[in-house]
């Protein structure tokens, strides 16, 4: 790279079972049901039809159904807004937050699995949010880790400093592709980063041309890239500073096709 003059160097079977609910006042008994194409199931015991026909009797009339407050219990990946939309709940997740501000707290965002919010239009009983609270603070809080950056690495050879120097260029606006670095430098040095020119006129001059894309010390000086290493034959020190110097004086280093 300058001076005045440049030149180059060369380069089973399965047991069917069904579950039935029986009322028992706002409590469900779930009792099993043997499957009748079972061989080996065994008929009910007396005992056992004496034992439904106690819990089998409903304690509320319809009436007090339908007075019955209408919830729902959290479960993980719950989200106020999505409560409400399921629940067709006028007034969206901003009326339930304040039906329930009292279970649910300061922070609408912060529900937790197992809280139990009315979606029936109507507030929690303060009892009730209570039980909730303190609930909620008993339980450890659970941080999610932040994932380390990951230092992107390169290989130690010409095409990990050219794709290192790439990145660099693009945080300084630096123009310059892959392919335009990559036949500057097997012109330039062969890909040797340790070449050097003793004979061209910058070697006569006391100031040769060094390193894979054969840069003079001044200009290396002049356009260095911040970031990089001061020494002229780093290998990515010396082609980003190159193809500073090429962007300044042609544009990019892909518009250089002989000494420059």
């Amino acid at each position: 790279m300058p001076g005045k003059g440049k030149h180059r160097r060369p380069k089973n079977s399965r047991l069917g079972r069904g579950f039935f609910a029986v009322g028992t006042g706002g409590a469900a008994l779930a009792l099993p049901v043997i499957g009748a194409t079972t061989a080996t199931a065994a008929a009910p015991t007396a005992a056992h039809s004496i034992t439904v026909a106690k819990i089998a009797a409903p304690t509320l009339t319809p009436e007090a159904l339908l007075k019955a407050p209408a919830t729902y219990s959290v479960v993980a990946g719950d989200s106020l807004a999505g409560i409400a939309k399921k629940h067709g709940l006028a007034g969206g997740w901003k009326k339930l937050y304040q039906d329930n501000k009292s279970v649910i707290g300061d922070d609408p965002s912060l529900i937790r699995p197992g809280m139990k919010l009315r979606v029936d239009g109507k507030a929690a009983a303060p009892a009730r949010a209570t039980v909730a609270r303190a609930d909620r603070s008993t339980r450890p809080t659970t941080l999610k880790a932040t994932p380390a950056a990951v230092k992107k690495t390169y290989a130690n050879n010409l095409d990990g400093w050219i794709r290192e120097s790439l990145d660099i260029m693009a945080k300084h606006g630096i123009p310059g592709s892959y392919n335009g670095i990559y036949r500057n430098v097997m012109r330039e040095s062969s890909g040797n980063p340790l070449a050097i020119n003793n004979w061209d006129i910058n070697a006569q001059n006391g100031i040769p041309s060094k390193g894979l894309l054969q840069v003079i010390q001044p200009t290396f000086n002049a356009y260095h890239v911040p970031g990089t290493s001061m020494d002229l034959y780093d290998p990515v020190a010396n082609i980003t500073a190159a193809c500073n110097y090429a962007a300044a004086r042609y544009g990019s280093i892909d518009n250089v096709f002989g000494a420059y």
